[in-house]
């Protein structure tokens, strides 16, 4: 059964800008370049007969182009410790549109997407209980800004994962 999850993925300028970001916590399992997206719907694993009928609905998603922006750092905790870092994308109307467009369509499909409050990052660490502390990382890096970015599509991908960290394929892409 596959993992499946749907996103935004931003250009290379963005990517770089996030990539110069990293580094600093001891322990910490950075994100590579191709791991770097914002989640409109995560879906984990997918009965093989469902793909088709997402495919399907997705492809009925409207929405014109908009423009969307990294801004700012955070963190989500786990047990009261700090389990991920991430950049922030203001939630705007048109981004939250596209997200219940999305959702909506992968309901239609049959299919759950995890019911968390949407709350539009990207991820850039993961943290082990043994990793090194963050609050200086979070204060050098709390006013990142990168883009904003034109927003004319997004993406359905697979995740494998392994050892060495989630691999994303992109399966479908779709333009606004």
């Amino acid at each position: 059964m596959p993992r499946l999850f749907i996103a935004l993925r931003p250009p290379g300028t963005v990517r770089d800008t996030l990539l110069d970001a990293m580094g600093g916590i001891e322990g910490a399992r950075w994100q590579d370049d191709e791991q770097l997206h914002c989640t409109l719907a995560f879906l984990g694993q997918v009965d093989g007969t469902q793909v088709e009928p997402l495919i399907a609905a997705l492809e009925q998603v409207e929405s014109p182009a908009f423009a969307i922006e990294v801004a700012g750092v955070g963190h989500f905790e786990r047990k009261g410790l700090p389990s991920a870092l991430w950049a922030g994308v203001p939630l705007t109307e048109p981004l939250a549109r596209l997200q219940r467009r999305v959702v909506s369509a992968c309901r239609e499909a049959g299919i759950v997407p995890e019911k968390r409050n949407y709350r539009p990052h990207v991820t850039l660490a993961r943290l082990p209980r043994s990793a090194g502390p963050v609050g200086d990382w979070l204060a050098l890096h709390g006013r990142l800004r990168a883009g904003p970015w034109e927003v004319i599509g997004f993406t359905v991908f697979e995740s494998t994962l392994s050892p060495a960290g989630a691999v994303y394929e992109p399966l479908v892409e779709y333009e606004l």
